[in-house]
């Protein structure tokens, strides 16, 4: 089992989640609409530079993914609009309602949101293992939005939220369609068409805008918790599908609740206990997951980075590439079965679901 798309989702979500308690430091200075579009923007730069630095300090081969084609138009303009402008400024507005602490954790039902996407209109499958633990991290959720402060649930700034997971939901779904393309150009074009609207929208309809400081560190963290993040995440999705890089991703609100602690001294009171074993439920669930059953793989041609020793890529070069390459390259038919999750070669049907 391939455990470098996990490792990529979970440290995509621990950028992100670290995220919501520092843009509600930023807040205090800058307003939600011109910060959303600061972050995004610090994610086309952060990413431009490392794209640059990266060309110019290569020593050897390395993989190129496929170019976006105009197929692909409408799904990159799908995630811009969802994840890049709904979501954010949604986001922020939430966080400018409710504390850093319940946010964050609310920021698990974005899990939610794809799942549903997923399933509902994408056909991905979910065991039984699935819906638990995104039913445990959803509670966990719920008992996390608990405002010690005013002793009442933060419903405030919460239908902002649910609205900004939503449309993250989506713009995960959409993202999946192209996640064999070049991550890195997805993001830097999310990024600076995303970045630039919010700005300019926010400029047009007369907001202010902050210090020198705020914007510089606005787009500090944009680029790693937007950018970097989102890179990582594209490339997750690649390997699991929108459902299981959703459910693993679920953990980084639990780290930006945590965050928010150190960070902003908020106190969450009774309900951390509670909160905290339903989120490791979900997490333990996750992990545990085995979905394997004989499945049946129909002969197609595409491109997309890959190595040779994952028993689906047996095809011979003249001149083999030593590590992960990028080609057009034939998969013949085959019937075999083992432990899998949904990514590109695995997007079949399930006429009788295997528990999870």
């Amino acid at each position: 089992m391939n455990f470098r798309p996990i490792l990529d989702v979970l440290l995509s979500a621990v950028l992100f989640g670290l995220s919501a308690p520092l843009s509600k430091l930023l807040l205090r200075d800058a307003d939600a609409l011109v910060l959303a579009g600061l972050l995004y923007l610090g994610a086309f730069l952060g990413l431009t530079l490392t794209a640059s630095a990266r060309r110019l300090l290569r020593r050897g081969p390395e993989a190129i993914s496929p170019a976006l084609t105009g197929r692909d138009i409408p799904w990159l303009a799908g995630a811009i609009l969802c994840g890049g402008i709904i979501g954010p400024i949604a986001l922020l507005l939430g966080l400018q309602r409710m504390s850093g602490f319940g946010a964050s954790l609310l920021l698990n039902l974005e899990g939610l949101m794809t799942a549903l996407v997923a399933v509902s209109f994408f056909g991905e499958h979910a065991g039984r293992r699935l819906w638990l633990a995104l039913l445990a991290m959803t509670g966990a959720g719920i008992f996390l939005t608990w405002d010690a402060g005013t002793g009442s649930f933060a419903w405030s700034g919460a239908l902002l939220i649910l609205l900004a997971m939503a449309a993250w939901g989506a713009d995960n779904n959409f993202t999946r369609a192209i996640a064999d393309k070049d991550a890195n150009r997805i993001a830097r074009t999310k990024g600076l068409a995303a970045g630039l609207f919010s700005l300019v929208l926010a400029l047009a309809l007369g907001h202010p805008l902050p210090s020198w400081g705020t914007a510089a560190a606005g787009l500090l963290l944009g680029a790693f918790s937007y950018g970097l993040s989102l890179v990582l995440y594209i490339r997750g999705l690649a390997g699991l599908g929108a459902f299981r890089a959703g459910a693993f991703f679920s953990v980084g609100p639990f780290i930006g609740a945590g965050a928010s602690i150190l960070i902003l001294g908020e106190s969450p009171g009774w309900s951390m206990a509670p909160g905290t074993l339903f989120m490791a439920a979900g997490v333990l669930v996750i992990l545990l997951e085995r979905h394997a059953h004989g499945h049946r793989h129909s002969r197609f041609t595409h491109s997309h980075p890959h190595g040779h020793a994952d028993g689906h890529h047996s095809h011979v070069h003249d001149n083999p590439s030593p590590g992960p390459h990028a080609h057009e390259h034939v998969h013949e038919a085959m019937d075999h079965s083992h432990p899998h999750r949904p990514d590109i070669h695995h997007r079949h049907g399930h006429r009788r679901p295997p528990g999870g």
